[in-house]
């Protein structure tokens, strides 16, 4: 007869003890993200900055993961003193020290400078943008000022004068932690917020010889407040005839410094620090503008570098959009990469039923449906990243740019949308030790939460797609299909084990076309179609990718083709993949305006 020891008494400390999960290096324990690089990269290149990938990937998980810690400790969240001990107004923001150590990390990394040194030309993005995606998961979102801070370097870049470019643009682009400086970005007011065209700021020139104008306004959310300057949207007020236009068209790009030469604030006061879900360590804050000095930033009709025409505001911020959408697209991608790399090594650890969970075939398979979001997630993010590079540094880009324009709405809505349903997904699968701070998913999570909501909700961005297919006439339309078919057809000319995946991307182009005729056909169906549309445009270039990445592997006999191929496969031949879109036509939007708003709503 067998026997059993008994279990220990509530008082004895022991028992069983579940072995962690551990984190490895985060460059090397990523073949996904390998492999993306291989294939984006030239084999010269890729040789020439993998030892620093392979340093940083260390880094990030032991000295820079504790200065996020440090930062997320609820003790050192930020904290706003408006007066000093004479009731004299001061509005201080005190951080972390982890804080301030992750800036020094991201000026000697060179997160920004490595895009604007070029030395790699257009693949310089590439490698840029490797190093922020190992650095943010551990970055207590200091991702959100350096995406501010490179938007605001590249308009500098493009539009600025030779003295801003002087004054600011080294600073921003500079490795030494001593001289470099980030930006913010202050857009949203109280009466909108994606809709800038009802912002009610305004700017009032000061002095026509130095460009000076003095900004008075609210600016209701203003992440990285405790950034070095800003670029702000604001109505100009016609220096003649002291009028201002309404809209869009009546707003200018500023930049401005947060302080003065003597360190007093440059015209802000603070009025609170917000009480956010997530990004706990990020000051963010509401903002009263009462005479700020600030420089006008907008080119001219003639698309020249003449700074000092009104009116352009909203066409300048278009490059920074580009670079902090792809931003908010890897910020989710990465969360999700940590947040998967934290329940698969748990999965080889724990032992459920008297079997591990990476035995147990349910538990796999939702892993599965995991690692595709997260791969899609990531193909999609770097494709961006290298029509960026491209668009900086090669001169015949102009159907590059227009590809990236269509792409990052999409990118953004699609990608940041299944990524965070993922993360959620990934927290589960600890079970309740993944709902434990201390793990480190939760603040993933809710970190990666906040990128479907700035730089455009998902709705916005829908209706930003459809913005662009209206000013294009349908022809980026035609250009994406055009793209998508030439990933397809070399990568099935590589490998005919893709040929069934490639049949079903046709289907998935061909719903695309039918389904955009039909719900285009007034307004309202338009939009209410709008993230339909959206959405099946991201799995379809997703699609195309993971056939591109199957066929490079297979073609350099890669680590890693098995898995792709059948990644490739099982993306494409899912139903949600080819099964046809239904338009939601009038009648069904009455229907649902009843539901959600009652029986006497009206559309």
């Amino acid at each position: 007869m067998s026997t059993q020891k008994p279990f220990p008494t509530a008082t004895s400390d022991s028992g069983f003890r579940q072995e962690p999960p551990q984190l490895k290096n985060q460059y090397q324990d990523d073949i996904v993200f390998k492999n993306i690089l291989k294939k984006l990269l030239p084999s010269a290149v890729l040789s020439d900055i993998e030892p620093d990938l392979s340093q940083f990937g260390e880094r990030v998980i032991t000295e820079i993961a504790a200065m996020g810690e440090d930062v997320e400790t609820p003790n050192n969240y930020p904290q706003l003193k408006q007066y000093d001990a004479w009731c004299r107004r001061v509005d201080e923001i005190s951080t972390a020290q982890g804080w301030k150590d992750l800036n020094d990390v991201a000026a000697k990394e060179g997160l920004i400078a490595i895009a604007y040194e070029r030395k790699y030309n257009e693949y310089s993005r590439v490698y840029q943008f490797a190093k922020q995606y190992l650095y943010a998961p551990s970055s207590a979102m200091y991702s959100c000022p350096l995406s501010m801070t490179d938007g605001a370097a590249r308009v500098l870049e493009l539009l600025g004068t030779q003295e801003m470019k002087d004054k600011y643009y080294t600073r921003l682009t500079s490795r030494d932690p001593s001289t470099f400086w980030t930006s913010g970005q202050w857009m949203t007011e109280r009466p909108g917020g994606s809709d800038v065209g009802q912002s009610e700021t305004q700017a009032e020139l000061l002095d026509e010889k130095t460009n000076t104008w003095s900004v008075s306004g609210f600016k209701w959310f203003s992440s990285a407040t405790t950034a070095d300057l800003t670029m702000l949207l604001a109505r100009t007020i016609d220096p003649k005839e002291g009028t201002v236009k309404t809209g869009s068209k009546g707003l200018s790009l500023y930049i401005a410094e947060m302080r003065q030469p003597d360190g007093q604030l440059n015209g802000v006061r603070v009025h609170r620090l917000k009480n956010k879900y997530g990004t706990k360590g990020l000051p963010t804050a509401e903002l009263q503008l009462s005479g700020m000095k600030a420089n006008l930033a907008s080119i001219d009709d003639a698309n020249t570098q003449q700074l000092g025409k009104p009116g352009r505001g909203v066409p300048n911020i278009a490059s920074i959009l580009n670079i902090t959408r792809i931003y908010a697209c890897l910020g989710v991608v990465c969360a999700l990469r940590r947040s998967l790399a934290i329940a698969k090594d748990f999965a080889y650890k724990r032992r459920a039923f008297n079997s591990s969970l990476d035995k147990t075939p349910l538990h796999i398979t939702t892993l599965a449906q995991l690692e595709l979001v997260f791969r899609a997630g990531a193909q999609i993010s770097f494709y961006a990243v290298q029509l960026l590079g491209r668009t900086e540094c090669v001169q015949d880009s102009k159907q590059d740019a227009a590809i990236l324009r269509f792409l990052t709405p999409i990118a953004k809505a699609y990608v940041c949308k299944i990524g965070v349903n993922a993360c959620s997904e990934a927290m589960e699968a600890l079970g309740g030790q993944g709902y434990m701070e201390e793990i480190g998913i939760g603040r993933q999570l809710r970190d990666a939460q906040v990128n479907t909501i700035w730089e455009g909700t998902t709705n916005v961005l829908a209706m930003d797609v459809i913005r662009v297919i209206k000013e294009t006439k349908g022809q980026c339309l035609g250009a994406f299909e055009q793209m998508i078919r030439e990933k397809v057809d070399r990568s099935v000319k590589a490998s005919s084990r893709l040929a069934d995946a490639a049949k079903s991307i046709d289907i998935a182009l061909n719903n695309i076309k039918q389904f955009f005729t039909q719900s285009m056909k007034n307004k309202l169906e338009m939009e209410a179609n709008a993230r339909q549309l959206t959405f099946a445009l991201g799995r379809t270039l997703a699609g195309a990718l993971f056939l591109e990445q199957a066929a490079f592997d297979i073609t350099h006999n890669i680590e890693g083709a098995e898995e792709d191929v059948i990644v490739a496969n099982k993306w494409c031949n899912a139903r949600e993949f080819t099964q046809s879109l239904i338009p939601t036509n009038a009648d069904i939007i009455s229907e649902e305006a009843k539901i959600v708003f009652g029986a006497s709503a009206k559309i």
